[in-house]
């Protein structure tokens, strides 16, 4: 429950001003759909003062090999091509549902059943949702 509380007390980094044509955001797209993730969603959470970061990126594997070769390929293609590690990531052990924290992108790697029964996209439906599916 603690790594929780460092997502409501941290800060949004407000000086950069973050949109889906971000270079950090299109290396995360690319990069999943370069792992071949499936049902790829990005929740736009600007407009939501309770959100803790701009945008969700939400996506899903098959089994828990693809959503961690996802998940190390996104954190490797980003400290590559954007010289910026993650702030933080969860979920490596179990891998059901990986985390990666770039402050103001979270993203969100899972199987589908754990997608289905958290429903992420439901709980911040108020956030605009574009697919970036092939």
């Amino acid at each position: 429950m603690n790594h929780l509380n460092s997502l409501t007390t941290r800060k949004k980094n407000t000086a950069v001003k973050l949109t889906r044509n971000s270079k950090l955001f299109k290396t995360i797209i690319n990069a999943i759909q370069e792992k071949k993730g499936e049902n790829i969603i990005s929740l736009d959470l600007r407009k939501i003062d309770e959100a803790v970061s701009d945008f969700f990126i939400i996506c899903q594997g098959n089994s828990t090999t693809q959503i961690k070769a996802i998940a190390d390929f996104i954190e490797f293609e980003v400290k590559e091509k954007c010289d910026e590690p993650a702030y933080k990531h969860e979920g490596r052990q179990a891998q059901q549902w990986i985390l990666i924290d770039y402050v103001n992108v979270v993203v969100h790697v899972m199987l589908p059943d754990t997608r289905k029964f958290y429903q992420l996209e439901e709980m911040w439906s108020d956030g605009s949702v574009l697919e970036h599916n092939d």
